[in-house]
Formats: C-alpha cells, structure tokens, sequence
C-alpha cells in the first residue's frame, strides 16, 4: 500500500505528516520552508509511494475561509500542475495549532521546545492526518 501525507501549509514554513504504508499509525514527518515545499514533495514522491495527500483547510470559527486560504488555493494550483495524477482532499484544521500547542504541554516539553514554531506546524499535520484516518 501507499502512503498518505498531510500538509499544515503556511506561508513561511508547512508541517508534513505521513503514514505508514499500511496506513495505520500518523507520524510527523518534517517541517520544510514553504518556498522549498514542492521540491521537497518532489524528491518524497521520488522516493516512496503516496496514494493521498491532504491539504488543511483551516476556516474561522462561523466556517468561513481564513485569511490563509488564499496563498493555499495558490500552492494547490502550483501542485496540481506539478503532480496532476496525485489525489488531493482537503481536511478542516480548526484548532490543530492550540491542540498541538497542548500536546506539546502535556508531554512535558520544556517551554523552549513548545516555543518552536517548526514543531507546532509538524504536529499540526499529524493531527489534521489522524482525524482523517479516523
């Protein structure tokens, strides 16, 4: 089987999370500097086999889209041309930044550690590809 990755994009940096190939168990994978996204993608899908990407879709508290979906629609553009094969679905990611904050919290990590962005993004796109995969 193929994996699926999740993606928590932001405009400086994307948190990536990936299966494993049975598709089971959700890890963070990286956080790659958002210029740098689609060459990273690129040499991944290279590789090892992805079947699903998913892309969150974070929206305001009333459902409406957030001030980020702009730049999103822009790299999902970008992607489809680059991998016009590959299935993209989006997953709502409301409250995934507070909630990996509090993962974070309770697994004891030192404020300096809690402190670094790249870590939130990261953890982020693993809980946006558990709550797919459940």
């Amino acid at each position: 089987m193929a994996r699926i990755l999740a993606i928590d994009y932001g405009t400086k940096r994307t948190g990536i999370a990936v299966t494993d190939p049975m598709q089971l168990i959700a890890s963070g994978l990286t956080t790659v500097e958002t210029p740098k996204l689609i060459n990273f993608l690129t040499d991944y899908f290279t590789e090892e086999k992805v079947s699903l990407v998913l892309v969150g879709e974070p929206k305001q508290k009333d459902g409406a889209p957030s001030q980020s979906e702009p730049a999103i629609q822009i790299f999902l553009k970008e992607f489809k041309e680059k991998f016009p094969t590959m299935e993209v679905k989006r997953v709502d990611e409301r409250y995934t930044s507070k909630m990996a904050t509090q993962t974070m919290l309770d697994s004891g990590l030192k404020k300096k550690k809690r402190q670094n962005k790249a870590l939130v993004d990261e953890i982020s796109a693993t809980i946006i590809l558990q709550s797919y995969l459940y």
